[in-house]
């Protein structure tokens, strides 16, 4: 039977980890660290994006043109099958 301990922490110097548990000294174990994002960091893709002056004016445009009411396009259930053949 696999049990399991889940614990939050907080890496510390020289990338050292320390997990405490009430196992038994010489317990076998299987260690799997998850990594979280930090909240304030973006992603890859956004930082690749927003890299250069053209892509940043680009996208800001992008957003604002998804925005603008008037470029907002409804439509019920029926119409979309209907324009769409489903």
């Amino acid at each position: 039977m696999i049990n399991g301990i889940k614990q939050h922490g907080v890496v510390g110097k020289n990338g050292r980890i320390e997990i405490e548990s009430e196992l038994p000294e010489g317990t076998t174990v299987e260690i799997i660290v998850l990594v979280e994002p930090a909240a304030s960091s973006m992603s890859d893709e956004t930082n690749y994006l927003l890299s250069t002056e053209a892509n940043r004016q680009q996208l800001l445009e992008a957003i604002e043109s998804a925005n603008a009411p008037e470029n907002l396009v409804v439509m019920s259930p029926e119409e979309w099958n209907e324009k769409y053949r489903l």
